[in-house]
């Protein structure tokens, strides 16, 4: 299923570059003015969209570094579910925060980013000791440094909420990520459990 998601990801920034521009904002950008508009398929396309070379290669490495690993403990159908969820949930966390905490729903966004931090979360409570390498360079242990992501953009958030900051989607970032909190919590942790008594 990850190189599937890669693949549609991949064929999504071909066509921002061989598409007309207005047809592709209307459609793969995620914005609170968007979903008040009724475009409410936008919470998911935007998700596999990307125009930026960078922005796309970053996501897709992440996806298939720690995506690959949980697709193989969960099963594709599973694992296709969460990551479906942590997309919509963080788009919709994008346009919630856009218009109710930065008071612009017109913010447009998109990439698979929250998705992504879904994964990586979920991936640091179930392996909270494995090392991963911030920046491909600093070996520390997986929650240590998915806490310290949720930290970065919870502050990136407050800086943007007083007129600061980068443009970043925080608030994406951390719907996915509770995504991942909420399934590890409601979901993994019950079976580990049963799985110990029986």
């Amino acid at each position: 299923m990850v190189p599937l998601i890669i693949a549609l990801n991949v064929g999504v920034f071909l066509l921002w570059s061989t598409m007309d521009l207005e047809f592709m904002a209307t459609h793969f950008l995620v914005s609170w003015q968007a979903v008040a508009e009724g475009r409410y398929w936008v919470l998911l396309t935007s998700a596999f969209s990307h125009n930026l070379l960078w922005h796309l290669l970053f996501n897709m490495l992440a996806l298939q570094s720690f995506g690959s690993f949980l697709e193989e403990l969960l099963g594709w159908w599973r694992f296709l579910k969460f990551y479906l969820l942590a997309a919509i949930i963080s788009s919709l966390m994008h346009a919630m925060v856009s218009a109710w905490i930065l008071g612009q729903p017109e913010i447009q966004a998109l990439g698979a980013s929250g998705a992504i931090s879904g994964i990586i979360l979920l991936f640091s409570l179930m392996f909270p000791k494995q090392k991963i390498s911030i920046f491909g360079i600093i070996p520390i242990p997986a929650l240590f440094g998915a806490l310290a992501f949720v930290g970065l953009d919870i502050w990136g958030l407050v800086a943007q909420a007083q007129g600061s900051g980068l443009p970043i989607g925080h608030g994406a970032h951390l719907g996915g990520a509770l995504v991942g909190i909420i399934y590890f919590f409601f979901y993994i942790r019950p079976r580990l459990r049963a799985r110990r008594y029986e």
